[in-house]
């Protein structure tokens, strides 16, 4: 049973990394829309440190930067499970040791 642990919390080590390098990937933040008369314009929100910054987006990019927004909060959610995981198999494998 402890390899069978040891093995578990091994794999879901390599899956935290290699969701951690894709999230390096994925632009974080939110996207909020700016009608200006006629127009609407496009940016994503995110913080740096104190500060909120603004990006704008052009419009035939709004989609794909949605789409990689969605991907970046599922990531993240897979990620607070898989340390859920770790640390419900370190406190197992500290119960053997």
């Amino acid at each position: 049973m402890l390899t069978t642990i040891l093995k578990e919390k091994e794999r879901v080590d390599r899956m935290l990394e290699k969701y951690q390098e894709e999230l390096k990937k994925l632009p974080k933040g939110t996207i909020s829309e700016k009608k200006a008369g006629q127009s609407t314009y496009f940016y994503l929100k995110y913080r740096d440190g104190k500060k909120v910054i603004s990006r704008y987006i052009p419009q035939k990019n709004v989609a794909d930067v949605r789409k990689q927004v969605e991907k970046r909060r599922h990531i993240e959610t897979m990620i607070r499970s898989l340390q859920e995981e770790r640390a419900i198999a370190e406190q197992a494998l500290e119960g053997h040791i």
